[in-house]
C-alpha cells in the first residue's frame, strides 16, 4: 500500500469513518437523536464531496483490483444520495415506534460502503466482499422492528434465500476463476476471448448459470423474486424504501462490473437469458401488482417490474447498443428518487402507530393533507412513465435502445410498452383513492418533521428536473458507460 492507493480508496475510507462518527456520537450522546442525524447527514455530504474530488480522473489501486472511473464516481454519488434521503425520511416513522435512529443510520452507511466497494471493484474477490457487505446490513434492517412478527418473518426469508443465492453466486465465481486462472476483471475478459472462441465449455456454462442465478436474486428478477413481497411488506417503511432501490442499484453495479466487463466476450451467450428474464420480470411484476390492495406490497411488485425495464437496457447493450447501458444508468438514478419519494409518503402516513399501508389509508388524502397527496401523485405518475417526469425518459431511453437493436429486442420493446400501460392501472388507482374517495377516519392530520419535507423536496425536484432537463445526467451516464463499454 502506498499514498496513491490510500488516496484512491479515500471515498470508501470516508464512508466507514462516517458510520464510525455516528456510532461515537450515539455513544457519547445517546439521547440526542437530532445530533446523531445531523452527524450522519453532514458526514454523507463530506463523503460525496470526497468522492467527486477523487473521481476527477481515473485511478487504480492494489494492482488494479480497485478502480475509480466515471462509473464508480456516478454510482458512489448515487449511493450517497439514496442513503441520505432514506435517513431524512426515517425519523417520522421510527420515532413514534421508539426505534433507534442512530443504529439505523450506522447500518445504512455500512451497507452503502459495501455498494461503493462493488462499484470500484475490478477483482472477483473484492466484488464478492462488497456484495456481502452491502446485503448483510439489509438483513438486519429488514428485521429492524424486532417486536413486529411480520418484520421478523420477512427478515428470516430474506436472510435464508439471500444466503443461498450468495453461495450459488460464489460457486459461479469459482468456476470462472478455475477456468481463467485469474480473479482480475480485465484478465478474465482477455482469457475468455480465447476460451470462448471454440464455443462455451460445460464448466463455463455452469459458471454463467450460477452467476446469473445469484445476481437475478439480488435484483429480484423473476423467477428469483419470491423473497421481495414479504421482505418489503414486513420491513419498516423507510427500510422498504431503501431495499427497493439501494441493493438493486448495487446489484446492477455488480452486473456492470461482472457481465459488461469481465464476461463481455460471452455476451452473445448471456444476451438471450437477459431478454427472457426482462420479459418475465416485467410481466409477472405488473400482473401481480394489479391484484394488490396493500400499497407497500403493490410497490414491491412494482419494484420487480422496474427491474425488468432496467434489464431491457442491459439486453440492448448486449445486442450492440451503447444507448442501452446509458439508459440503464439513467433509469437507476431516476427510479431511486421517485420510488424513495413514494415510500416516504407511505411512511409519513404511518407516523401514527397502527396505521396500515392498505389502499383505504390513502382515501381522501388529497383533502386531508393536500401537499402529501400532490407529491404522491407526482411520484406515481413518474413511476407510471407519464411525461415530463423522470420516469418517462427513463423508460423511453431503454425502450428506444431496444428498438434500435432490432430483432428479438424489438419484441422486448413492445412487451415493455404494454407493461408500462398495464402499470398505469394500479398506480392511478392510488390517485383515485386519494382524490375521489371519502376519508376513512376523522383523525386530524399529523405534523411532519422539517427533515421529511426537506427530503421530499429533494426527491420531488430531482423527479421533475430529470424529466424536464435530462441532458446533464445523460452526459454524465454517457461518460460512465464509456468507462466500461
Amino acid at each position: 500500500m502506498n499514498n496513491a492507493d490510500l488516496f484512491t480508496i479515500l471515498p470508501l475510507i470516508a464512508a466507514v469513518l462516517a458510520a464510525t462518527a455516528v456510532l461515537l456520537v450515539d455513544l457519547i450522546l445517546p439521547r440526542r437523536r437530532d445530533v446523531a442525524l445531523a452527524t450522519a447527514l453532514i458526514a454523507l455530504a463530506i463523503v460525496a464531496v470526497i468522492t467527486i474530488a477523487v473521481g476527477g480522473q481515473e485511478r487504480t489501486a492494489y494492482g488494479g483490483a480497485y478502480t475509480v472511473d466515471r462509473l464508480t464516481t456516478f454510482l458512489d454519488v448515487l449511493f450517497v444520495a439514496i442513503v441520505g434521503l432514506t435517513i431524512a425520511f426515517a425519523p417520522d416513522y421510527l420515532e413514534p415506534r421508539d426505534l433507534p435512529i442512530a443504529e439505523f443510520s450506522i447500518v445504512l452507511i455500512f451497507a452503502m460502503s459495501g455498494a461503493m466497494l462493488i462499484a470500484a471493484s475490478t477483482d472477483l474477490l473484492l466484488l464478492f466482499l462488497g456484495l456481502e457487505l452491502m446485503v448483510l446490513p439489509g438483513y438486519l434492517l429488514a428485521g429492524f422492528h424486532k417486536t413486529d412478527g411480520y418484520s421478523t418473518e420477512g427478515a428470516i426469508k430474506y436472510f435464508l434465500l439471500g444466503s443461498f443465492s450468495s453461495a450459488i453466486f460464489l460457486f459461479g465465481l469459482a468456476f470462472v476463476w478455475g477456468l481463467t486462472g485469474s480473479t482480475r476483471v480485465a484478465e478474465i475478459a482477455a482469457r475468455l476471448t480465447t476460451l470462448g472462441a471454440g464455443g462455451v465449455s460445460a464448466g463455463l456454462a455452469m459458471g454463467l448459470a450460477f452467476m446469473t442465478t445469484g445476481v437475478a436474486f439480488k435484483i429480484a428478477a423473476v423467477p428469483f423474486h419470491y423473497w421481495t413481497p414479504d421482505a418489503y411488506q414486513g420491513s419498516p417503511t423507510p427500510v422498504t424504501g431503501y431495499l427497493s432501490v439501494g441493493p438493486k442499484v448495487g446489484a446492477f453495479a455488480l452486473i456492470l462490473r461482472l457481465f459488461v466487463e469481465a464476461l463481455a466476450p460471452l455476451k452473445n451467450q448471456w444476451e438471450a437469458v437477459i431478454v427472457v428474464l426482462a420479459a418475465l420480470t416485467m410481466t409477472l411484476g405488473n400482473l401481480v401488482a394489479l391484484t394488490q390492495n396493500n400499497v407497500k406490497r403493490m410497490l414491491a411488485y412494482s419494484s420487480i417490474a422496474h427491474t425488468g425495464y432496467m434489464l431491457v437496457g442491459l439486453a440492448a447493450y448486449a445486442a450492440g447498443r451503447m444507448e442501452g447501458l446509458q439508459g440503464l444508468l439513467f433509469y437507476g438514478a431516476a427510479y431511486s428518487f421517485m420510488n424513495l419519494g413514494a415510500f416516504a409518503v407511505v411512511g409519513a402516513l404511518q407516523r401514527r402507530a397502527g396505521v396500515t399501508s392498505n389502499l383505504e389509508t390513502f382515501a381522501g388524502l388529497g383533502r386531508r393533507e393536500p401537499l402529501l397527496g400532490i407529491l404522491m401523485t407526482l411520484f406515481l405518475l413518474s413511476l407510471t412513465g407519464i411525461p415530463p417526469t423522470a420516469g418517462f425518459f427513463a423508460k423511453a431511453y431503454v425502450i428506444l435502445a431496444a428498438v434500435q437493436a432490432g430483432g428479438p429486442l424489438a419484441v422486448l420493446a413492445v412487451i415493455a410498452v404494454l407493461n408500462a400501460a398495464a402499470a398505469a392501472f394500479y398506480y392511478l388507482r392510488v390517485v383515485v383513492y386519494m382524490f375521489m374517495r371519502e376519508p376513512q377516519t376523522d383523525a386530524p392530520p399529523l405534523a411532519h418533521s422539517r427533515l421529511l419535507w426537506g427530503g421530499l423536496g429533494v426527491a420531488t425536484a430531482l423527479t421533475i428536473v430529470l424529466g424536464l432537463i435530462p441532458g446533464p445526467l445523460l452526459e454524465i451516464v454517457g461518460q460512465a458507460a464509456k468507462a466500461i463499454g
